[in-house]
């Protein structure tokens, strides 16, 4: 069965060169293509499709508000932002909002469809570039241990771990423990931090003020 896309980009040529590349492979089905937020907003709820491929700066609405939006009607449904930018206040507003993944546009059709793929399977995929600046970002001085909305030393152990797109069986090898222990202290967690995804939590853990 095809994973099922939907791109809001308001780029033509663009546009419909993703589409085209995205219904060559045979693994994905583009099922829509959205010019603006507000016409996504409206179509897309009744389309549910597996993966979102969201512009991030679009006319009217941005692609940070509409995922945002979007997200609370489609909670299964993963969202990729595409950008020109590299902005980290972007990002981190982006993946507060329900992204799960942000990718450059120069990035390479085959990278590109490796990260829906990815995404699909549970991950954060991120172009290089972009995940250095989340890393440099990382780097900065944590908050104060009082912000960190009572995660214990293991559930916090897990967030990194989530960071650096670690998967949950990944988790569990490295930590040494069951796949439903990973389960289980990632739904502590995103209880704790009022969250719906992986990027939502690590977004919020360290960005928090």
């Amino acid at each position: 069965m095809s994973i099922t896309v939907s791109i809001v980009e308001d780029c033509a040529p663009t546009r419909e060169g993703l589409s085209q590349l995205i219904n060559r492979t045979e693994e994905f089905r583009c099922v829509s293509q959205h010019a603006n937020a507000e016409d996504a907003l409206e179509r897309v709820p009744a389309i549910n499709p597996r993966v979102v491929l969201m512009d991030i700066n679009l006319p009217g609405m941005s692609g940070v508000v509409a995922v945002g939006k979007l997200k609370a009607s489609l909670p299964q449904t993963q969202f990729v932002m595409l950008t020109a930018y590299k902005d980290t206040d972007a990002i981190f507003n982006a993946l507060k909002a329900g992204a799960n993944g942000y990718l450059l546009k120069q990035t390479p059709p085959r990278e590109l469809l490796a990260a829906l793929r990815e995404v699909c399977a549970g991950g954060a995929p991120m172009t290089s570039q972009i995940a250095r600046k989340i890393v440099e970002a990382f780097r900065q001085p944590h908050k104060a241990a009082g912000n960190d909305e009572g995660l214990t030393a293991r559930e916090r152990e897990v967030l990194e771990l989530l960071a650096q797109g670690a998967l949950y069986k990944e988790i569990a090898d490295q930590l040494q423990v069951s796949y439903r222990t990973v389960s289980t202290h990632i739904e502590h967690i995103y209880g704790k931090l009022h969250v719906h995804s992986r990027a939502q939590a690590v977004a919020k853990h360290h960005r928090q003020p």
